[in-house]
């Protein structure tokens, strides 16, 4: 069974590819949400002034992943505790945040929301609100990560993230 989660811990590119290592992780795809902007482009999200996030939706196959641990991965690869940053990735668009697609998964969230706190010295700041709209970033951001590893940002960002939950999740790697 198929379910989907809409997700934002600072940049997409971070997310997207921790999320493409992990067993039951059906497809990543990177977007925006949260804005008031209809059809953004990175470039209107960059400026700060459409209200959108960077967000990653995440196609799973909940039998072999479930929410709750995608959200356990989540509150790992980034900090929810800063508002609207992640180290020097600074704005509204690198917020903090979780789009429910149902009653349910806002219930595992403030759930998981709960658990995480318990981690973090800093009251956790991460956004809980019901996905309004998924607006599809820009292909040139599929795959990123794989496809620019020796980008500075990549290498020195991205890369430790991905490490960092590989050795963190083994357990929920996929296996390649």
């Amino acid at each position: 069974m198929n379910d989907v989660a809409t997700l934002g811990g600072g940049c997409f590119w971070c997310l997207e590819a921790v999320y493409l290592e992990l067993r039951g992780v059906q497809g990543v795809k990177s977007g925006y949400a949260g804005g008031h902007v209809t059809n953004p482009t990175y470039e209107h999200v960059c400026g700060k002034k459409t209200g959108h996030a960077e967000v990653v939706q995440v196609t799973f196959d909940a039998s072999a992943i479930t929410y709750a641990e995608l959200l356990e991965v989540f509150f790992t690869i980034h900090d929810p505790t800063t508002q609207d940053r992640q180290g020097n990735d600074v704005g509204p668009q690198y917020r903090s945040a979780i789009f429910a697609h149902s009653a349910e998964q806002e219930r595992v969230a403030r759930e998981q929301l709960a658990a995480a706190q318990a981690h973090w010295d800093a009251p956790i700041v991460t956004e809980l609100r019901p996905l309004d709209h998924f607006w599809p970033a820009e292909q040139y951001h599929d795959d990123y990560f794989a496809r620019n590893p020796e980008n500075p940002y990549c290498a020195v960002v991205v890369a430790p993230k991905v490490s960092k939950a590989r050795k963190r999740f083994i357990d929920k790697l996929a296996r390649r």
